[in-house]
Parts: C-alpha cells; structure tokens; sequence
C-alpha cells in the first residue's frame, strides 16, 4: 500500500546550497467516525428513561451505606449507569446499525473481518448527576476493538467528550506546541462538542474521558464496546453453551 504524500516546501524562499525538498508521509493514524443520527433520538430517549430510573434508584439506595459526609454530598460528582441492555428489542434498530457501521468503520481501515463476528460486550446508557459534576476520568476498555457513544441529551452547557493520544511512545516524548488552540501532528488530546443524535464510532484503544459536568443542563449518553471473535471461537462457545444447557 503506497503511503499518503503531500508535498511540502521547505527552507523558505532562499534555500541553501544542496537543499532538497521532502514529502511528508503520514502512517498509524488514528481514524475517528463522526456523524449525525436523530432519526433514533426520540425511541431511545423514551426506552432509556426506565434504565436511568432504575440506575437512579440503585445509586440512592447505596449511598444509604455510606458514611454521612457521603450522603451529605448526595449524587454530586457521580453519573447514573445502567447495565448493559443491547438485547433489549425496542432498541434493536439502533443496536444493528451501530453493529453494521462498526464493521464498516473495520473494514475501512483495511482489516480482514471475514470469518469473523462482532459481539457487544457493553452498551450502557448513563446520565450525569443533576447536582453537576459528574465526569469520567481517562480510561480505556480493554480487550475491545470498537467503541462508540450515542448521545441523547446534552447542550453547550454540558460535559463532553475528550480523546486522547493513544501511542505511548509519542505521549512520554511530546514537545510543547506552538499554538495550543490548533490541532496539528503534535496534538495530543482532541474534543467534540455533540448535540442530541451525534454519533461517535472510534478504535478500542483509545483512551478518553468526559470533561466535569456543571449539571445545568441533562446529559445523557450511550456507551457502546464491541469485540472482534473468531467466528470459529464463537461457534465453539455456542456449542458448549447448548450442551450445558442440555
């Protein structure tokens, strides 16, 4: 595969004796999917109403044991999470898109998936604490290969996403740059501001958190996570699953 040239000028307008002028050849980029999909907004606002109520409820009922500077708090700083609900078949439409845009997002990239198949491991939907505060700290999911969010509710006044530079290497040997507010080659966090029906698809690996939430306006957000197995693996494990249920 021929890499991806630009040509670029260098030394200036006088250039030295034996100057040459390089191209610049751009390899291991990492790819970020976004785009805009409302037309699920309004089913999965509703259907995801029960699983915030029922995540509410979890969060106050355990902060019933915690110590009383806790409860004095209350839910400030914390976000309600459901457990994981894609087989849930009022979002079933919403889950075989995500799936299908996420093999695509895979195979653009150049990777084989035949004889291969994708698998949620989650997909969860939260919503940050009406208190504010609410946040998550830069994390990755392990042993996945596909993440994304969906995002339901949220304004200007809201938390967002922010990603990360996902090579070690280049992170412990970045340079300061010379303009923080642009983003060149040498960026190394990058955010989004959504609005409600932005999707956003990107690579497992890459770490990301969610900027503190003033709580002023409602943010809510799907979390997806997608692993790659071996359709033979996968067969093997279905196998053994009928034979214990048997």
């Amino acid at each position: 595969m021929k890499p991806k040239t630009f040509s670029v000028k260098q030394g200036g307008s006088n250039k030295p004796k034996g100057h040459v002028d390089f191209k610049s050849a751009f390899y291991f980029q990492t790819p970020i999917w976004i785009a805009e999909a409302p037309m699920f907004l309004k089913n999965t606002i509703k259907v995801t109403d029960k699983y915030i109520k029922k995540a509410e409820k979890n969060l106050k009922d355990k902060l019933k044991n915690e110590p009383k500077w806790k409860k004095d708090i209350g839910t400030f700083g914390l976000s309600y999470h459901s457990e994981s609900f894609s087989n849930d078949p009022k979002v079933k439409d919403l889950v075989q898109f995500i799936g299908q845009r996420s093999y695509e997002f895979l195979d653009w990239q150049g990777f084989k998936t035949q004889d291969h198949s994708l698998h949620f491991t989650e997909f969860w939907v939260q919503e940050f604490s009406e208190k504010g505060g609410g946040h998550h700290s830069t994390h990755q999911h392990w042993n996945q290969h596909v993440s994304g969010f969906y995002f339901l509710k949220c304004s200007e006044k809201t938390s967002y996403p922010i990603f990360h530079e996902p090579r070690p290497g280049a992170e412990m040997t970045k340079l300061p740059l010379k303009n923080q507010e642009q983003i060149t080659l040498g960026t190394n966090q990058v955010h989004y501001k959504p609005q409600p029906g932005t999707m956003i698809i990107f690579p497992g690996y890459v770490p990301h958190e969610f900027a503190v939430d003033a709580g002023l306006d409602p943010f809510r957000f799907i979390h997806w996570n997608i692993k790659v197995v071996e359709t033979a693996i996968s067969k093997e494990r279905s196998n053994k699953n009928e034979l214990q249920k048997k």
